[in-house]
């Protein structure tokens, strides 16, 4: 549907005596066979133009020449559309546009003083101005949607069929006119398999201490299409060599060479591991599991050292969970999510003492929020080492055998009653009904009663 309204946006801007085409990375991903998730229109009509043909438009970036026209409530068949659950990235993200079609006039941009925005646009009524400024070739054509016929003034065709990113023009200027074109070129890179042309490649490494200039949410974002759109292992190898992982994430570069003992990691250091281990994710993965994954090990190279027996890293769990939060609070990751994240970080080894746990800890461990969050990180934390998966069956086992009713039952004692019962509020409360509901998890207390007996035992007055 997105697709045939982007292309009736074209129409009737031609229509009306004006050049329109569709544009962009929705070209590139027609040409190689994919569905895409946005799409944009190129056109001499200027904005204001543009919002006197679609009244409802939104003037996101009028000043930029950009404005967004909404897709109808219904098509033209009469079905409503408001599941966006085929709109989502790999990430899980709905996209802004989403519903929605950028209009995009032709236009030239000069100066980037701030390194991501053009100090001034000047509308143009030449495509091929328009195409020269944006950033790769393969993301530089213009397609006719109605005669399929693509105008293609950059050699993105050939770039596709040769499978690689090259920057339009002079790479040094495109990277210095927008400094997350840099972590864009690595992205596509990864997630497209293709080669980055060594003269972009070369301008990426000369400009990657540059990359802080980018606010720090655009950073999160890409990364985090990067760990989630399924190549998120080649996406961090080419971070290491273009320089900008150092820049973005020095904790990351930091785990490489930080070896670890061969008999529990025969894969090798800390940085190999975690790569190996986000290759194994599940595709699509959530944001925070990746996350979760790429940080469950940054507290090792700060507590590494060689004992007389082996290597070890004592604390690295909780010096990681430290660690992670600062990197969340510098990528600016919102509460719920690094809350999440955090988490991971914080019971990743927990898993290896699953098989002993009591059973009382053991539901209490199952029924952490998101919990199949943690079984997919310790999954891929095993597949990316020793390989046994006996844990992680045993867990998926416990779950599906416990019912829910058994994992969370209603509380036998309240706060309430153990008033009632002539407790004074306070401390011990936590402490009285933290034992009763282990009791109550491990079978020891089928009712109200024998858990108020069993408090009077255990805690007397």
């Amino acid at each position: 549907m997105l697709r045939d309204f982007a292309t009736t946006i074209v129409q009737t801007l031609r229509q009306r005596g004006f050049q329109a085409y569709l544009a962009g990375g929705c070209v590139r991903d027609l040409l190689l066979g994919r569905d895409p998730k946005d799409y944009d229109v190129a056109t001499n009509a200027t904005p204001d133009q543009v919002m006197s043909i679609f009244p409802e438009t939104y003037a996101v970036g009028a000043q930029f020449g950009v404005v967004l026209v909404p897709v109808p409530e219904s098509d033209v068949a009469g079905n409503v559309h408001t599941d966006d659950s085929d709109r989502r990235d790999v990430a899980g993200y709905v996209s802004p546009r989403a519903n929605a079609v950028e209009v995009a006039t032709f236009r030239s941009d000069i100066g980037y003083s701030d390194g991501r925005h053009p100090d001034e646009v000047r509308f143009s009524t030449d495509p091929r101005e328009d195409v020269a400024r944006r950033d790769f070739t393969i993301n530089g054509m213009l397609l006719d949607p109605v005669s399929g016929e693509v105008l293609d003034f950059v050699g993105g065709r050939k770039d596709l069929e040769a499978n690689i990113i090259r920057a339009i023009g002079d790479p040094e200027r495109r990277f210095q006119e927008d400094k997350l074109r840099m972590l864009r070129a690595v992205r596509f890179a990864a997630r497209f398999r293709y080669t980055i042309e060594p003269a972009t490649f070369a301008a990426i490494k000369n400009a990657a201490h540059e990359i802080h200039v980018v606010s720090r949410e655009r950073v999160r974002d890409e990364l985090t299409r990067m760990l989630t759109e399924g190549q998120a292992r080649r996406a961090f190898l080419l971070l290491d060599e273009s320089g900008l992982l150092r820049e973005a994430l020095p904790e990351i570069s930091a785990m490489k060479g930080v070896e670890q003992p061969p008999q529990f990691h025969p894969e090798g250091d800390v940085f190999v591991h975690t790569l190996l281990l986000l290759e194994n994710l599940p595709r699509p993965c959530p944001p925070t599991l990746a996350w979760g994954a790429l940080l469950h090990d940054v507290g090792k190279p700060p507590t590494f050292r060689v004992a007389t027996d082996r290597i070890r890293f004592d604390g690295h769990v909780e010096v990681g969970v430290k660690m992670a939060e600062d990197i969340c609070r510098r990528l600016r990751f919102s509460g719920d999510d690094t809350g999440q994240i955090l988490a991971l970080v914080d019971n990743h080894m927990r898993f290896g003492h699953a098989t002993r746990m009591k059973e009382s800890t053991l539901k209490k461990f199952l029924r952490m929020p998101r919990f199949d969050e943690h079984l997919g990180l310790h999954r891929a934390d095993c597949l990316a080492s020793h390989g046994d998966l006996s844990t992680y069956e045993f867990a998926r086992e416990k779950l599906a055998a416990i019912p829910p009713e058994k994992m969370r039952p209603s509380p036998l004692v309240t706060g309430d009653d153990l008033i009632a019962a002539g407790y004074a509020p306070g401390p011990r409360f936590r402490e009285i009904l933290t034992a009763v509901e282990d009791a109550q998890l491990e079978g020891r207390l089928p009712s109200r009663n024998d858990a108020l007996e069993f408090v009077r035992r255990e805690f007397p007055l």
